[in-house]
């Protein structure tokens, strides 16, 4: 079979000039707005890990553990998402990670990130229904979660089938109450801390000292727990992170995106900071991480219950503010999954446009939608209905494990495109100072996102071992990466395919296609600037 190399021939593509939006048959509309696109890149780093998954984090490790490795993921998808960056600015593509992956790397590697990708937000969805069922339990434990997983599947669906601009703003709306819910939770925890609470205690970094900042996992009081404490909270801190990387899938539907996608890249150093960062140091003020409340939270696993920012409103002396965290949790797992449809159906589009999905997935509606990439990605939700046979927090820790490994695969393969990227502009003489946006620390950047990455994935399944091995939790840990792996060797096998090389990497293809969109409307624009002006004076 020939070479499966990327085509380096221009694409068919029509713009409407003076309008952002793509206008070509089965093309994805540039109708998100930059406050929308800003949003999304806010809100969906705040979800259900960061909430609820930092507790577990906080119990095994110890609050120096979980800060250690915060800073560590945090920086490792700062670079992930600055890499990115400028290979959407550089390149503007609506065929998701996938699509730079197949172009820059391997068309192999890129059939597998992008099956890799559609599987993990097929997989999320699920996951995130699941814990929205939970969350009303919190309530109403009498009823089924299969129920409400009926009830929120429906609406999440209907909410992608929107144009793309309602379902912008519709998100952009559920991401503004996310942003407010997450401040008051960490302000409450810092005034907490600073003896601005009911109980009048003012704790400062006292729980660092006693019981102290590191916790030891599995081997209580010895080094080697410690140890296993501190990786305990790096694997779970993939989990929370997961969603970081989410605004890229927005890059193929966001007008201007030379301009707006670097501001929304550039965001990421200050959403990690300010939700991430100091949020798990707020947290680890206010919460001992032997607190009873809290080692009870970690064995709920879900609802408000399991949430350690609850436990400081308790132990602070708020506790109406669970029930007010569970409603708020709603929003928050509703949004996921809204969001969630919405990557599966982006990346299985994405695949279809490369020819490793079938055609079918790559039509769209007049509103902008991917009818068919959605309800094969709606599909999914029905896999949240094994709660009704068995046990909801156990099925919700599957979907937890399968989403991170998937998660942090996908970060390898951002990360491999940009260095592939970075290698093909030095290889074919384009100077650093032409790209649109150039990131800091690149690609020493992605170099260090890579060796994170690796890292987890080796070694995330080590609790598979340890005390003893569960042949459960060794699937659940791995099967993510054997499906990476099968998936590039299936690519090979059928096509031939071969690493593209850092001369044959097409630099071109869309590239010009933008330049020339751009002057042209910027032309209309000041045009119309004039006959404004002119008729204005004629009056």
């Amino acid at each position: 079979m020939a070479d499966d190399k990327p085509p380096l021939q221009s694409e068919k593509v029509d713009y409407e000039v003076g309008n952002s939006q793509l206008v070509g048959d089965d093309e994805l509309r540039r109708e998100f707005k930059p406050r929308q696109v800003f949003m999304f890149s806010i809100a969906c780093a705040i979800g259900t890990g960061l909430v609820i998954g930092s507790g577990g984090a906080l119990a095994k490790g110890g609050p120096g553990s979980l800060l250690i490795s915060y800073l560590a993921v945090g920086a490792a998808v700062f670079f992930v998402m600055t890499g990115l960056g400028e290979m959407a600015a550089y390149l503007p593509m609506s065929k998701g990670f996938g699509g730079y992956a197949t172009r820059l790397v391997d068309p192999a590697f890129g059939f597998a990130t992008g099956w890799n990708y559609f599987l993990k937000y097929c997989i999320a969805t699920p996951t995130n229904l699941t814990a929205a069922g939970l969350v009303i339990q919190y309530w109403r434990p009498d009823l089924n979660v299969a129920i409400w997983v009926a009830v929120f599947g429906s609406v999440v669906i209907i909410i992608n089938l929107l144009h793309v601009g309602k379902f912008g703003e519709t998100e952009f709306w559920l991401g503004v109450i996310k942003v407010a819910v997450m401040t008051a939770m960490i302000i409450i925890c810092l005034v907490s801390a600073l003896g601005g609470a009911p109980n009048k205690t003012r704790t400062g970094f006292a729980y660092w000292q006693n019981p102290g900042a590191f916790a030891s996992y599995l081997f209580p009081d010895s080094a080697l727990g410690r140890f296993l404490g501190w990786w305990a909270c790096m694997s779970q801190a993939c989990f929370p992170f997961t969603g970081t990387e989410v605004v890229g899938m927005t890059f193929g539907e966001t007008p201007n995106p030379r301009k707006n996608i670097p501001r929304a890249v550039k965001q990421t150093f200050w959403r990690i900071t300010c939700f991430y960062i100091i949020g798990v140091l707020v947290l680890g003020m206010a919460v001992p991480y032997d607190n009873e409340r809290l080692l009870g939270a970690v064995k709920a696993k879900t609802s408000a219950a399991a949430s350690p920012f609850v436990v400081a409103a308790v132990i602070a002396g708020i506790p109406v503010f669970a029930d007010i965290i569970n409603a708020c949790l709603l929003v928050f797992t509703l949004s996921a999954a809204s969001t969630d449809i919405y990557c599966a159906s982006r990346s299985i589009y994405g695949l279809a446009k490369d020819g490793q999905a079938p055609k079918l997935f790559a039509k769209v509606l007049s509103s902008g939608s991917p009818v068919w990439a959605i309800a094969i990605s709606a599909c999914f939700v029905l896999l949240a209905f094994m709660n009704a046979s068995q046990s909801s927090g156990t099925v919700f820790q599957y979907f937890v494990s399968l989403v991170t490994i998937f998660a942090v695969l996908n970060w390898l393969a951002i990360a491999v495109s940009h260095i592939s990227f970075r290698r093909a502009l030095k290889a074919q003489g384009v100077d650093l100072q032409s790209l649109p946006y150039v990131a800091s620390f690149q690609p020493y950047g992605s170099y260090y996102a890579l060796f994170i990455s690796v890292l987890i994935i080796i070694f995330s399944g080590y609790d598979a071992f340890v005390p003893t091995f569960s042949p459960s939790t060794f699937v659940l840990k791995y099967l993510g990466t054997v499906i990476f792996i099968f998936n590039v060797g299936l690519w090979k096998a059928l096509k031939r395919s071969r690493r593209v090389k850092a001369l044959e990497v097409d630099l071109v293809t869309g590239r010009r296609e933008f330049e020339l969109h751009e002057s042209a409307a910027e032309a209309q624009w000041g045009s119309g600037i004039w006959k404004r002006a002119l008729a204005k004076f004629r009056r």
